[in-house]
């Protein structure tokens, strides 16, 4: 066989490969095993998000960390131990919240199938489900995720994309998990729900960009001064700011009308406009209905809830979220 013929092998035995991991996440994988496990989910999220809006956001968040660290395996759940410290207690996770919501899920469904659905699943459900009883948009979660065994913060130092990150990172971070820009702009959508607390997330842009007390030109000096009024000094943990101030209850395509004010509050958001290809794709968005936003959102989420996912004999089905079994 030439060189050709064997680079065509290899070639068709990564798709080959690739297919059989992506071909085992599977719409209805739990119609035989647990067929309530969804509406368990979904019966859940109905009622107690609406009387908690906020944590929909975190909850994104939350499976958004989890798949940028070793895959959508929930390895962001796990608890920390006398010799490990855990992803959730990275620098980067310390603002997390809604792991309470996500165990009580999970006992919920091992009440009716114990031992059968994972939590990397029931985190990929329930930011679904949360988001769109909000009236965000609905994405389809094929499952069949395995849980992870492993969770070190260091890894999530190194994997999780940073605030501070400038547009070529952000993109090289992205392209690392198999998401390309389209990716990267939709998916920092998901921001027109967000909060964030002053320090560490934006307050250097306001009081000391360059390390000489400065303020980051590329931020709207109005916006930075109604910003400042809030969190008075650099060093303020405690403060949160909505990401998309008057609309971060609803999703909408609020949050790039403000990057194209530079009103970002994070350095990467505003580095999503420093870029033509992302500048365009963001214009593409305002001009357009909420509904292209809302189906390119859902295409880019599913996108990411397969990445590096641990799926047949890889990985386990976790008895409680924070421990492995």
């Amino acid at each position: 066989m030439g060189k050709i013929g064997y680079v065509g092998v290899i070639f068709l035995g990564v798709l080959a490969f690739l297919g059989s991991v992506q071909g085992q996440l599977k719409l209805g994988f739990y119609d035989q095993t647990c067929p309530n496990a969804e509406k368990i989910v979904q019966d859940y999220v109905k009622k107690h998000i609406p009387n908690a809006p906020s944590l929909a956001a975190a909850l994104l968040r939350m499976h958004f960390h989890d798949c940028f660290v070793r895959g959508c395996d929930a390895s962001v759940l796990l608890n920390s131990s006398s010799t490990n410290t855990a992803e959730k207690d990275s620098p980067p996770n310390l603002t997390l919240r809604g792991f309470g919501f996500i165990e009580t899920v999970k006992s919920l469904i091992e009440a009716e199938c114990p031992g059968v659905v994972s939590c990397a699943d029931i985190l990929s459900l329930v930011a679904r489900d949360s988001v769109v009883t909000i009236g965000g948009p609905f994405w389809r979660v094929p499952m069949g995720r395995r849980d992870g065994t492993v969770s070190n913060s260091t890894e999530a130092l190194l994997n999780l994309p940073s605030p501070f990150f400038n547009f070529s990172t952000l993109q090289a971070r992205f392209a690392s998990k198999g998401l390309n820009v389209t990716d990267l702009v939709l998916l920092s959508g998901g921001h027109t729900i967000g909060i964030a607390h002053c320090n560490p997330s934006f307050a250097t842009r306001l009081y000391n960009f360059t390390g000489r007390g400065d303020m980051d030109p590329s931020l709207d000096s109005e916006y930075a001064e109604v910003l400042k009024r809030k969190c008075k000094v650099p060093t303020d943990n405690t403060t949160i700011f909505e990401m998309d101030p008057g609309s971060f209850r609803t999703f909408d395509l609020s949050y790039y009308r403000l990057l194209l004010k530079r009103r970002g509050l994070f350095e990467s958001d505003a580095a999503l406009t420093s870029d033509s290809t992302g500048r365009s794709i963001i214009n593409d968005l305002l001009n357009a209905p909420v509904s292209k936003f809302f189906d390119e959102f859902a295409m880019s989420m599913e996108k990411m809830g397969r990445i590096e996912v641990k799926t047949g004999a890889d990985g386990e089905i976790r008895r409680q979220c924070a421990v492995v079994s």
